[in-house]
Protein backbone atom coordinates (compact mmCIF):
# COMPACT_ATOMS: atom_id res chain seq x y z
CA UNK A 1 0.00 0.00 0.00
CA UNK A 2 2.87 2.40 0.74
CA UNK A 3 4.36 1.59 -2.66
CA UNK A 4 1.04 2.65 -4.24
CA UNK A 5 1.16 5.84 -2.16
CA UNK A 6 4.63 6.61 -3.53
CA UNK A 7 3.34 6.16 -7.09
CA UNK A 8 0.45 8.56 -6.37
CA UNK A 9 2.76 11.22 -4.89
CA UNK A 10 5.15 11.02 -7.85
CA UNK A 11 2.27 11.09 -10.37
CA UNK A 12 0.73 14.20 -8.79
CA UNK A 13 4.10 15.93 -8.53
CA UNK A 14 5.18 15.23 -12.12
CA UNK A 15 1.77 16.47 -13.29
CA UNK A 16 2.76 20.11 -12.68
CA UNK A 17 5.25 20.44 -15.55
CA UNK A 18 2.88 18.31 -17.66
CA UNK A 19 0.04 20.80 -17.04
CA UNK A 20 2.37 23.71 -17.76
CA UNK A 21 3.32 22.14 -21.09
CA UNK A 22 -0.33 21.49 -21.92
CA UNK A 23 -1.45 25.12 -21.63
CA UNK A 24 1.17 26.11 -24.20
CA UNK A 25 -0.92 24.27 -26.81
CA UNK A 26 -4.48 24.38 -25.41
CA UNK A 27 -6.23 27.46 -23.98
CA UNK A 28 -6.62 27.23 -20.17
CA UNK A 29 -10.38 26.70 -19.82
CA UNK A 30 -10.50 24.12 -22.61
CA UNK A 31 -7.51 22.42 -20.98
CA UNK A 32 -9.54 22.13 -17.78
CA UNK A 33 -12.55 20.81 -19.69
CA UNK A 34 -10.49 18.14 -21.49
CA UNK A 35 -8.81 17.10 -18.24
CA UNK A 36 -12.04 16.83 -16.24
CA UNK A 37 -13.89 15.22 -19.14
CA UNK A 38 -11.33 12.45 -19.57
CA UNK A 39 -11.40 11.87 -15.80
CA UNK A 40 -15.20 11.60 -16.02
CA UNK A 41 -14.82 8.70 -18.46
CA UNK A 42 -12.62 6.83 -15.97
CA UNK A 43 -14.92 7.25 -12.96
CA UNK A 44 -18.12 6.66 -14.95
CA UNK A 45 -16.72 3.35 -16.23
CA UNK A 46 -15.64 2.42 -12.70
CA UNK A 47 -19.10 3.25 -11.33
CA UNK A 48 -20.81 1.18 -14.02
CA UNK A 49 -18.45 -1.75 -13.38
CA UNK A 50 -19.22 -1.57 -9.65
CA UNK A 51 -22.95 -1.17 -10.25
CA UNK A 52 -22.86 2.13 -8.36
CA UNK A 53 -23.80 4.68 -11.05
CA UNK A 54 -26.98 6.17 -9.64
CA UNK A 55 -28.26 9.70 -9.16
CA UNK A 56 -27.28 11.12 -5.74
CA UNK A 57 -30.14 11.82 -3.30
CA UNK A 58 -31.27 15.42 -3.02
CA UNK A 59 -29.49 15.84 0.34
CA UNK A 60 -26.13 15.38 -1.46
CA UNK A 61 -26.82 17.81 -4.30
CA UNK A 62 -25.27 20.80 -2.46
CA UNK A 63 -21.90 19.04 -2.03
CA UNK A 64 -21.98 17.75 -5.62
CA UNK A 65 -22.62 21.31 -6.84
CA UNK A 66 -19.92 22.73 -4.54
CA UNK A 67 -17.28 20.38 -5.87
CA UNK A 68 -18.37 20.71 -9.51
CA UNK A 69 -18.59 24.51 -9.55
CA UNK A 70 -15.80 25.47 -7.19
CA UNK A 71 -13.50 22.54 -6.36
CA UNK A 72 -13.20 21.48 -10.00
CA UNK A 73 -14.38 24.21 -12.40
CA UNK A 74 -13.13 27.36 -10.64
CA UNK A 75 -9.88 25.78 -9.45
CA UNK A 76 -9.03 24.37 -12.90
CA UNK A 77 -9.66 27.75 -14.54
CA UNK A 78 -7.51 29.58 -11.98
CA UNK A 79 -4.63 27.09 -11.99
CA UNK A 80 -4.39 26.67 -15.77
CA UNK A 81 -4.61 30.44 -16.27
CA UNK A 82 -1.85 31.00 -13.69
CA UNK A 83 0.37 28.34 -15.27
CA UNK A 84 0.66 30.57 -18.32
CA UNK A 85 2.46 33.06 -16.06
CA UNK A 86 3.96 31.30 -13.02
CA UNK A 87 6.50 28.43 -13.38
CA UNK A 88 5.05 24.97 -12.54
CA UNK A 89 7.30 24.23 -9.55
CA UNK A 90 6.43 27.49 -7.81
CA UNK A 91 2.76 26.93 -8.75
CA UNK A 92 2.73 23.49 -7.11
CA UNK A 93 4.03 24.95 -3.85
CA UNK A 94 1.55 27.85 -3.76
CA UNK A 95 -1.37 25.53 -4.50
CA UNK A 96 -0.20 23.20 -1.72
CA UNK A 97 -1.11 25.91 0.83
CA UNK A 98 -4.69 24.57 0.74
CA UNK A 99 -4.39 22.71 4.11
CA UNK A 100 -3.24 25.93 5.78
CA UNK A 101 -6.28 27.97 4.75
CA UNK A 102 -8.60 25.10 5.71
CA UNK A 103 -7.61 25.58 9.37
CA UNK A 104 -9.12 29.07 9.96
CA UNK A 105 -12.07 28.33 7.62
CA UNK A 106 -12.93 25.22 9.65
CA UNK A 107 -12.58 27.26 12.84
CA UNK A 108 -15.19 29.75 11.57
CA UNK A 109 -17.69 27.35 9.97
CA UNK A 110 -17.21 24.05 11.85
CA UNK A 111 -16.21 25.39 15.25
CA UNK A 112 -12.73 23.82 15.23
CA UNK A 113 -10.52 25.19 17.97
CA UNK A 114 -7.46 27.20 16.94
CA UNK A 115 -4.78 25.65 19.16
CA UNK A 116 -1.27 27.01 19.59
CA UNK A 117 0.10 24.39 17.22
CA UNK A 118 -2.45 25.33 14.57
CA UNK A 119 -1.55 29.01 14.90
CA UNK A 120 2.11 28.05 14.64
CA UNK A 121 1.49 25.93 11.53
CA UNK A 122 -0.50 28.73 9.91
CA UNK A 123 2.25 31.26 10.72
CA UNK A 124 4.93 28.99 9.20
CA UNK A 125 2.85 28.51 6.07
CA UNK A 126 2.17 32.22 5.63
CA UNK A 127 5.86 32.91 6.07
CA UNK A 128 6.52 30.40 3.28
CA UNK A 129 4.02 32.18 1.01
CA UNK A 130 5.75 35.51 1.69
CA UNK A 131 9.14 34.01 0.83
CA UNK A 132 7.73 32.54 -2.40
CA UNK A 133 6.23 35.88 -3.38
CA UNK A 134 9.65 37.51 -2.94
CA UNK A 135 8.09 40.96 -2.34
CA UNK A 136 11.60 42.45 -2.13
CA UNK A 137 12.28 41.36 -5.74
CA UNK A 138 8.82 41.23 -7.27
CA UNK A 139 8.20 43.72 -10.03
CA UNK A 140 4.94 45.16 -8.69
CA UNK A 141 4.54 47.03 -11.94
CA UNK A 142 4.28 43.70 -13.79
CA UNK A 143 0.58 43.08 -13.27
CA UNK A 144 0.65 39.61 -14.86
CA UNK A 145 3.18 38.20 -12.40
CA UNK A 146 1.30 39.53 -9.38
CA UNK A 147 -2.05 38.30 -10.71
CA UNK A 148 -0.61 34.86 -11.51
CA UNK A 149 0.52 34.35 -7.92
CA UNK A 150 -2.79 35.64 -6.55
CA UNK A 151 -4.78 33.30 -8.82
CA UNK A 152 -2.92 30.30 -7.37
CA UNK A 153 -3.53 31.46 -3.81
CA UNK A 154 -7.22 32.00 -4.61
CA UNK A 155 -7.37 28.45 -6.02
CA UNK A 156 -5.82 27.14 -2.78
CA UNK A 157 -8.35 29.06 -0.65
CA UNK A 158 -11.29 27.79 -2.75
CA UNK A 159 -9.98 24.23 -2.42
CA UNK A 160 -9.70 24.74 1.33
CA UNK A 161 -13.28 26.01 1.58
CA UNK A 162 -14.54 23.04 -0.43
CA UNK A 163 -12.57 20.61 1.75
CA UNK A 164 -14.24 22.11 4.83
CA UNK A 165 -17.63 21.73 3.13
CA UNK A 166 -16.80 18.08 2.41
CA UNK A 167 -15.93 17.46 6.06
CA UNK A 168 -18.99 19.28 7.37
CA UNK A 169 -21.45 17.66 4.95
CA UNK A 170 -23.55 14.71 6.14
CA UNK A 171 -23.00 12.26 3.32
CA UNK A 172 -25.79 9.94 2.17
CA UNK A 173 -23.64 8.32 -0.52
CA UNK A 174 -19.87 7.97 -0.42
CA UNK A 175 -17.63 10.63 -2.00
CA UNK A 176 -16.42 8.00 -4.49
CA UNK A 177 -19.98 7.37 -5.68
CA UNK A 178 -20.55 11.13 -6.00
CA UNK A 179 -17.44 11.71 -8.15
CA UNK A 180 -18.94 10.88 -11.58
CA UNK A 181 -21.71 13.42 -11.02
CA UNK A 182 -19.28 16.08 -9.79
CA UNK A 183 -17.06 15.48 -12.81
CA UNK A 184 -20.07 15.56 -15.17
CA UNK A 185 -21.16 18.91 -13.72
CA UNK A 186 -17.64 20.33 -13.94
CA UNK A 187 -17.20 19.11 -17.53
CA UNK A 188 -20.45 20.83 -18.54
CA UNK A 189 -19.55 24.08 -16.75
CA UNK A 190 -15.98 24.22 -18.06
CA UNK A 191 -17.07 23.42 -21.62
CA UNK A 192 -19.71 26.17 -21.54
CA UNK A 193 -17.33 28.75 -20.04
CA UNK A 194 -14.62 27.77 -22.54
CA UNK A 195 -16.99 28.12 -25.50
CA UNK A 196 -18.21 31.53 -24.30
CA UNK A 197 -14.79 32.96 -23.43
CA UNK A 198 -12.37 31.17 -25.77
CA UNK A 199 -14.61 30.09 -28.64
CA UNK A 200 -14.48 26.69 -30.29
CA UNK A 201 -11.37 24.69 -29.35
CA UNK A 202 -8.54 25.24 -31.79
CA UNK A 203 -6.11 22.43 -31.06
CA UNK A 204 -3.53 20.79 -33.30
CA UNK A 205 -3.60 17.32 -31.79
CA UNK A 206 -0.31 15.44 -31.81
CA UNK A 207 0.51 12.12 -30.13
CA UNK A 208 2.48 14.05 -27.49
CA UNK A 209 -0.43 16.39 -26.73
CA UNK A 210 -2.90 13.49 -26.57
CA UNK A 211 -0.53 11.82 -24.10
CA UNK A 212 -0.34 15.05 -22.09
CA UNK A 213 -4.14 15.27 -21.72
CA UNK A 214 -4.42 11.53 -21.04
CA UNK A 215 -1.78 11.75 -18.32
CA UNK A 216 -3.63 14.61 -16.61
CA UNK A 217 -7.16 13.30 -16.95
CA UNK A 218 -6.94 9.51 -17.10
CA UNK A 219 -3.84 8.78 -15.03
CA UNK A 220 -3.66 11.62 -12.47
CA UNK A 221 -7.24 12.88 -12.09
CA UNK A 222 -8.61 9.40 -12.76
CA UNK A 223 -6.57 6.38 -11.71
CA UNK A 224 -4.21 8.16 -9.28
CA UNK A 225 -7.12 9.93 -7.58
CA UNK A 226 -8.92 6.59 -7.24
CA UNK A 227 -5.72 5.07 -5.79
CA UNK A 228 -5.48 7.97 -3.32
CA UNK A 229 -9.03 7.25 -2.12
CA UNK A 230 -8.14 3.56 -1.65
CA UNK A 231 -4.97 4.52 0.25
CA UNK A 232 -6.81 6.89 2.60
CA UNK A 233 -9.22 4.07 3.46
CA UNK A 234 -6.39 1.71 4.42
CA UNK A 235 -3.65 3.89 5.93
CA UNK A 236 -3.67 6.15 8.97
CA UNK A 237 -4.91 9.51 7.55
CA UNK A 238 -2.18 11.54 9.23
CA UNK A 239 0.55 9.31 7.79
CA UNK A 240 -1.09 9.43 4.35
CA UNK A 241 -1.46 13.21 4.42
CA UNK A 242 2.12 13.67 5.60
CA UNK A 243 3.28 11.49 2.72
CA UNK A 244 1.23 13.59 0.28
CA UNK A 245 3.36 16.57 1.30
CA UNK A 246 5.94 15.08 -1.05
CA UNK A 247 3.80 16.27 -4.00
CA UNK A 248 5.07 19.89 -4.11
CA UNK A 249 8.65 18.69 -3.55
CA UNK A 250 8.31 16.33 -6.53
CA UNK A 251 6.64 19.16 -8.43
CA UNK A 252 9.64 21.44 -7.86
CA UNK A 253 12.13 18.69 -8.77
CA UNK A 254 10.17 17.59 -11.87
CA UNK A 255 9.85 21.20 -13.03
CA UNK A 256 13.61 21.63 -12.70
CA UNK A 257 14.21 18.52 -14.81
CA UNK A 258 11.46 18.79 -17.43
CA UNK A 259 10.78 22.54 -17.56
CA UNK A 260 14.27 23.85 -16.76
CA UNK A 261 12.87 25.83 -13.83
CA UNK A 262 15.58 27.12 -11.50
CA UNK A 263 15.24 25.92 -7.90
CA UNK A 264 16.06 29.22 -6.19
CA UNK A 265 16.68 29.69 -2.49
CA UNK A 266 13.27 31.37 -2.20
CA UNK A 267 11.45 28.40 -3.78
CA UNK A 268 13.29 25.90 -1.56
CA UNK A 269 12.79 27.98 1.61
CA UNK A 270 9.13 28.66 0.81
CA UNK A 271 8.53 24.96 0.19
CA UNK A 272 10.22 24.02 3.48
CA UNK A 273 8.18 26.56 5.48
CA UNK A 274 4.85 25.62 3.88
CA UNK A 275 5.43 21.87 4.26
CA UNK A 276 6.50 22.43 7.90
CA UNK A 277 3.34 24.42 8.53
CA UNK A 278 1.13 21.71 7.06
CA UNK A 279 3.01 19.03 9.04
CA UNK A 280 2.49 20.90 12.32
CA UNK A 281 -1.22 21.14 11.56
CA UNK A 282 -1.55 17.45 10.62
CA UNK A 283 0.38 16.19 13.63
CA UNK A 284 -1.82 18.26 15.94
CA UNK A 285 -4.94 16.75 14.38
CA UNK A 286 -4.49 13.00 14.85
CA UNK A 287 -7.88 12.55 16.48
CA UNK A 288 -9.96 13.72 13.52
CA UNK A 289 -12.33 11.05 12.29
CA UNK A 290 -11.74 10.38 8.56
CA UNK A 291 -14.58 10.72 6.07
CA UNK A 292 -15.97 7.40 4.80
CA UNK A 293 -14.84 7.02 1.20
Amino acid sequence: MYGLLAVVVVSFGVNWPVMSAGVRHISPVWMGAFRVGSSLLVFACMAVARGRLRLPPRSDWPIVASLALFGMSAVNILVFTALQIVPPGRSSVLTWTTPLWAVPIAAVFLGDRMTRSRWAGLALGIAGVVVLFEPWRLDWGDRQVVVGHLLLLLAAVINAAVSVHIRGHRWTITPLDALPWQLAGATAVLSLVAWLTEGAPRVEWTPLLVGNVAYQGVLVSGLALWAQIVIFRNIDPVSANLSMMGVPAIGVAASAVFAAEAVTFEVAAGLALIVSGVAVHLLSDRQRKPVDM
